[in-house]
């Protein structure tokens, strides 16, 4: 019995070419682009729309629910020079807004230094973690006002409570952050570089931090975040200049357009830091996502 010999086949791929490439069209890209655009500012008109509708129904008092156009007046006026009156207090709402950016860079800029060093060290010595560890998951579910009064006790009410309180705040979540990354590096790695020779340091430059940091990244976004929500509390005592000394001195007039002004900076203002952490941490992290 005769067999006919099996055709080999041939495991090599065509050359990626001109010819054989996917081309997405340049209207699908524009589309996409489109809606991502698109969905962000309609779901902005809507809240502005029900906005207007809950405020025009009277249900609640223009003291407590002003509509849009006063909040608008508002912004003009704490932005420009009204009837010989600078801004809100003598000073604009961006110099306000940059004061209160210049705490929240020193106070956040220290507590996310504070918390990389401890990370790192608390997730390569156990025993460093097991003492530490405890004192910051306290602190992490402390209130800022819970130790705010102590703070103006021990440090006046200067500047500087307002920093420590702001870095308080920001030091546990990257340090957490940092050392959970840092403990759950590869340890197969970790062999292999020491296998090779590599020394402790090089263990730590060239296995664990690229390893450890895009969780790193993370717990920096999210000390920046706590320090935001941190700073009207920061700056509940002698505030003023200070976004966060705004709005509260505002809430004790009623003034409550001048105090969603306020709130909508803050949230703006985090909302654009967040966004430059992000492509910051696409840029330093490239391989974030990629098995």
């Amino acid at each position: 019995m005769s067999t006919t010999p099996a055709k080999p086949v041939s495991n090599d791929l065509p050359p990626l070419t001109e010819a054989n490439t996917v081309r997405w069209p340049a209207s699908a890209l524009t589309g996409a682009a489109t809606r991502r655009l698109a969905l962000p500012l309609g779901s902005l008109v809507l809240f502005l729309v029900l906005w207007q509708v809950v405020a025009a129904s009277g249900a609640w008092s223009e003291t407590l629910v002003p509509p849009p156009v006063k909040v608008w007046d508002a912004f003009i006026d704490v932005s420009t020079t009204h009837d010989g009156v600078r801004g809100y207090n003598g000073t604009y709402l961006i110099e306000h807004l940059g004061i209160s950016l210049r705490r929240i860079a020193f106070g956040a800029g220290i507590g996310i230094v504070l918390g990389l060093v401890f990370g790192l060290v608390m997730g390569t010595v156990g025993w460093v973690r097991s003492l530490f560890e405890p004192w910051i998951t306290f602190l992490r579910t402390l209130p800022p006002l819970a130790y705010f009064s102590l703070l103006i006790v021990w440090l006046g009410i200067n500047e500087e409570p307002k920093i420590t309180l702001l870095a308080v705040a920001a030091f546990p979540p990257v340090a957490v952050a940092t050392t959970t990354a840092v403990a759950a590096a590869p340890r197969q790695l970790q062999e292999a570089a020491r296998a090779l020779g590599g020394s402790r340091r090089d263990v730590v430059k060239d296995v664990i931090l690229p390893s450890a940091l895009p969780e790193i990244f993370t717990g920096v976004r999210l000390s920046v975040g706590v320090a935001y929500s941190s700073l009207v509390a920061a700056e509940l005592v002698n505030g003023l200049p200070g976004i966060g000394g705004m709005v509260k001195d505002a809430a004790n007039y009623n003034n409550t357009p001048v105090v969603i002004v306020g709130i909508a900076a803050i949230g703006i203002s985090g909302l654009v830091i967040d966004g430059l952490l992000l492509r910051l941490e696409r840029t330093v992290v490239p391989w974030r996502g990629h098995a």
